[in-house]
C-alpha cells in the first residue's frame, strides 16, 4: 500500500474505484487499522460511483507511530488537565485533511467510525470549506452525559494490552463479541481469520492509549456541530454497548437537518447483513452534498 507524507508523518492508505469519481473518505476508530473497513464494504461504496480512501490513523496500523517525547498521563487528563496529550483529534482531523491534499483533492465526503466519527466532526467543524458531507457512524459528540460505554464493555476497553500472539488473538476475539452485534454476530471463523490478520499485520498496542488521550483530551464537538450545514447522516446501532446508542441521537440532535438511522440488534461493528441498508444511505447522503455542490 501507498504512504503519505503529512504533518512529519507517514499514513498508510488505500484507494478503491475511479480518482475521477467524488472521493469519499473512511476514517476508522480508536486502535483500529484501515482493514477494519472491510474491503467489500469499500468495493460497494465504490461501486456507487465514489473513489474510496481508508487509512491508518497516526498511532495504527502502518501508519508513524508517535512514541517519542513525553507519553499522556490518563489520570491527570480524566481529572481535567488534558495538557499531557501528545495530540488531539483536531490534529488527528489535519492529518486526514492533509493526506486529501497529497490524493490531490480539494473536497471529499467525510465518514467515520467511533473514533473515526468524531474526527470526521471536528474536521468538518474545523474545514468546512473541504467538506461535501459528513457521515458519522458509531460516535458521540464529546459530551459527558451520552454515548458512554457499559461496565463490561470499559472493561474490555481497559483491559491490559496482551504480549504474545495467541493471547492477543483470542482476547481480542471476546473483546470483538462483547462489542459486537447480538443481532448479527460474526461466524467463529471468519472473526478469528480477520482479528489473526489484524494482529500480523500491526501488533503495536501503546498507540491505543495516546489515542484515548486524544479523546478524552478533546473539548465536546457539540457548539461546533450546531454550525454544520453540509448533508449530515448518523448511523448507530441501537445494541452498541461501547457507545451507546444514546451518543448517535445526540449527534444527529446537534447537527441541523442531520439524518438518524438506529438499526436494531446492530452493535459496535459494521456487520455485513446490514451493509445492504449502510451502504446505500451512505451513498444517499453523499449525493446530497454532490447535489448542492452543483448548485
Amino acid at each position: 500500500m501507498p504512504r503519505a507524507q503529512v504533518n512529519g508523518i507517514e499514513l498508510e492508505y488505500e484507494t478503491f474505484g475511479d480518482p475521477q469519481q467524488p472521493t469519499l473518505l473512511l476514517i476508522m476508530g480508536l486502535g483500529a487499522q484501515l482493514i477494519t473497513w472491510d474491503e467489500r464494504f469499500c468495493r460497494n461504496l465504490a461501486a456507487e460511483g465514489f473513489h474510496v480512501v481508508r487509512y491508518d490513523n497516526r498511532d495504527a496500523g502502518l501508519s508513524t507511530f508517535v512514541d517519542s517525547g513525553p507519553q499522556p498521563d490518563l489520570g491527570a487528563i480524566f481529572g481535567g488537565d488534558p495538557s499531557s496529550a501528545p495530540y488531539l483529534l483536531g490534529d488527528l482531523a489535519d492529518d486526514a485533511l492533509a493526506l486529501l491534499g497529497v490524493l490531490g483533492v480539494d473536497h471529499a465526503h467525510i465518514v467515520g467510525a467511533s473514533m473515526g466519527g468524531m474526527i470526521a466532526q471536528q474536521l468538518v467543524i474545523d474545514h468546512p470549506e473541504r467538506a461535501l458531507s459528513l457521515c458519522s457512524i458509531m460516535s458521540r459528540p464529546g459530551d459527558p452525559t451520552t454515548g458512554q460505554p457499559s461496565k463490561e464493555a470499559w472493561a474490555v476497553l481497559m483491559r491490559p494490552r496482551a504480549t504474545d500472539r495467541g493471547t492477543a488473538v483470542e482476547a481480542n476475539m471476546q473483546a470483538a463479541k462483547v462489542i459486537g452485534s447480538p443481532g448479527y454476530p460474526r461466524e467463529e471463523a471468519e472473526l478469528r481469520a480477520y482479528v489473526t490478520r489484524a494482529y500480523d499485520r500491526s501488533n503495536r498496542a501503546d498507540g491505543f492509549v495516546r489515542q484515548l488521550a486524544a479523546i478524552i483530551a478533546s473539548p465536546d464537538r457539540t457548539p461546533g456541530l450546531s454550525g454544520v450545514t453540509v448533508p449530515t447522516l448518523v448511523i448507530h446501532g441501537e445494541a452498541d454497548a461501547l457507545v451507546d446508542v444514546s451518543g448517535g441521537r445526540a449527534t444527529a440532535a446537534a447537527v441541523p437537518k442531520a439524518e438518524l438511522l438506529t438499526l436494531a440488534g446492530m452493535g459496535h461493528d459494521l456487520p455485513t447483513a446490514l451493509w445492504p441498508r449502510i451502504v446505500p444511505a451512505i451513498a444517499a447522503n453523499a449525493r446530497a452534498g454532490e447535489a448542492l455542490r452543483v448548485r
